[in-house]
């Protein structure tokens, strides 16, 4: 029976029943394996031919994944071993795949050294591809290697960021696993509040969980304000990724990228944040948008507010982009609220403050027209490489 035969074969159809016969078939595989491999260095150093697709099939026949040597005795004999065998199989098993690896295994340029040596031109350097054998032309351009791009929702957080930072601005990051507290509670969201239904979601244990929004960073700024002496007040953003049980869809994903806002100081009002805000959609969008501010809720400011901005694509007069309505919801925002300020160490008597909060990836979406927000934790290349 040959190897490809006995390798579609099961351990037990073999008639293997201790590590002694284990041992004694990945011998013979081994063995098998080297004698395949003598031939290759044999015949394309008696025939003169090209060593390299010589190397190349050689290399596919053992190590191909889809149906190379390897991965049927992983699928016949290592995956259905017996209980009592498992072990044996295994260890040998992995012993075959480092003998396939090692300075007389598999690897294409390791073969091809092999056949130049017994050919009588032992290289001074590993010879990495066929073309390491030809003559150099020293007219031809250069190989450069492909450079990666920076991905189109860093791409938009950057940029947000540079706007802020204008603006006098601080980035302030914290953990993704945070505490309960930092969450929810020190939010005015207590256990009891509605609202936290929507994110009491992805937890690590009772007391921690993936951070469904980057707001608990903005307690920890504000506590690390007061322990500095609370002076000058405190002006941040907080961008990163957040966590929802949200099933996949167009526009929904578990994992997403958010920006959040911070102002506290003395006399701070609502107006200030409507200028800031306009400010930025303009910067963003462009210096003929217009913002509008509609009343909303959120446990952690009063008063709260939606942001829209006027359609980028119909300029406020109507299309399908804002479903006819002139304007494009783009984030909540509003006056933090006293306890919220309270439970940062902040006196709500002397100090007010206004926050913010913005999806990276929806603001990603409509800069560049892309209507599935999945299309951005696929990895595929042809999509990545248009940015």
């Amino acid at each position: 029976m040959t190897i490809d035969e006995k390798i579609g074969k099961t351990l037990q159809e073999l008639g293997v029943k201790d590590a002694a016969g284990v041992e004694e078939l990945f011998k013979e595989v081994g063995a098998a394996m080297q004698q395949e491999r003598l031939l290759v260095v044999e015949r394309a150093s008696a025939q003169g031919a090209e060593p390299l697709n010589l190397a190349k099939a050689l290399r596919d026949r053992w190590l191909a994944r889809k149906n190379g040597i390897l991965t049927r005795i992983d699928e016949n004999w290592l995956k259905p071993a017996p209980r009592e065998l498992k072990a044996a199989v295994g260890k040998k098993f992995n012993s075959l795949r480092l003998s396939a690896s090692s300075s007389h295994g598999l690897e294409v340029d390791e073969i091809i050294a092999s056949v130049m040596i017994v050919r009588g031109a032992a290289p001074k350097l590993r010879l990495l591809s066929a073309e390491a054998e030809l003559p150099s032309d020293l007219t031809l351009p250069g190989l450069r290697r492909s450079l990666g791009s920076i991905h189109p929702i860093i791409r938009v957080q950057r940029e947000i960021e540079d706007i802020f930072l204008g603006l006098g601005f601080k980035i302030e990051t914290g953990p993704e696993i945070e505490s309960v507290y930092y969450n929810f509670d020190a939010l005015n969201i207590p256990e009891t509040h509605p609202a936290r239904d929507d994110f009491d979601t992805i937890y690590i244990d009772s007391k921690t969980l993936l951070r469904t929004h980057t707001s608990p960073v903005q307690i920890h700024a504000m506590e690390k304000f007061v322990r500095e002496g609370g002076q000058g007040g405190l002006y941040i953003i907080t961008p990163g990724k957040c966590y929802r049980h949200d099933n996949p869809d167009a526009t929904h994903s578990p994992m997403f990228h958010q920006v959040e806002g911070l102002a506290v100081d003395t006399d701070i009002t609502f107006a200030d944040l409507k200028g800031t805000l306009d400010y930025f959609a303009k910067k963003f969008f462009g210096e003929k948008t217009r913002t509008s501010f509609t009343p909303s809720f959120f446990p952690f400011t009063e008063p709260s507010g939606e942001v829209a901005v006027s359609c980028h694509v119909c300029d406020g007069r109507g299309c399908r982009t804002c479903k006819e309505s002139g304007w494009i919801e783009v984030m909540g925002c509003g006056m933090v609220h006293p306890h919220v300020l309270k439970n940062g160490g902040i006196d709500p008597e002397r100090y007010s403050g206004w926050a913010f909060g913005l999806g990276i990836d929806r603001f990603t979406m409509a800069r560049y027209n892309i209507n599935d927000i999945q299309l951005f934790f696929q990895g595929d290349v042809r999509f990545l490489e248009q940015f």
